[in-house]
This record gives C-alpha cells, structure tokens and sequence, in this order.
C-alpha cells in the first residue's frame, strides 16, 4: 500500500467521525478540495510540489466552502418582556 492510499484511507475513515452537520461541511469540503487541488496542482507544474501545494491550497479553500454553505441553525422566540430568546429549532 502506498503513502498517498494509506493517508487517503485514513482522511475517509476521518470524514465519518465527525457529529455535527460543520464538522461533516468542512471535512467534506476539505477533502473534496485537497484531491481536486493535488490533480490540478500536479498537471499543471508536472511535479509532485505543485500536487502538494495544490492539495494543501485546495483542502483549505474546500474546508472555507464547506464551512460556509452550512445551515446556521439558530431559532428565536420573542418572550412576553420582548425579548428574543434562543431555543432548539424543531
């Protein structure tokens, strides 16, 4: 088994351990970004430094994606003072 399979297993294993819906956003994202980015880094400068710094670049641009199309799941009730309070949305 070579370095590359041994660390892609062991980022898919990571992907299912994750709880909340950020968490699985982020390493998805991560991870999706980091493989696209290592094959176009690699094509593009023909050497194995352009595929690492690809994925690294694209892991963290994934990573921000992720994080960034998440739900924010905060719900609000007005109490009987007028305040706004924060409770579990349904």
């Amino acid at each position: 088994m070579t370095k590359a399979t041994a660390a892609f297993l062991c980022l898919l294993l990571l992907t299912g351990c994750s709880h909340s819906e950020l968490d699985r956003n982020i390493r998805k994202g991560a991870l999706i970004g980091a493989g696209t980015g290592a094959v176009v880094g690699g094509l593009a400068r023909g050497t194995v430094g352009g595929a690492v710094t690809g994925g690294v670049v694209g892991a963290v641009a994934g990573g921000a994606i992720g994080a960034l199309i998440t739900h924010n799941n905060r719900c609000y009730v007005r109490t009987a003072s007028g305040r706004l309070r924060r409770i579990r949305c349904p």
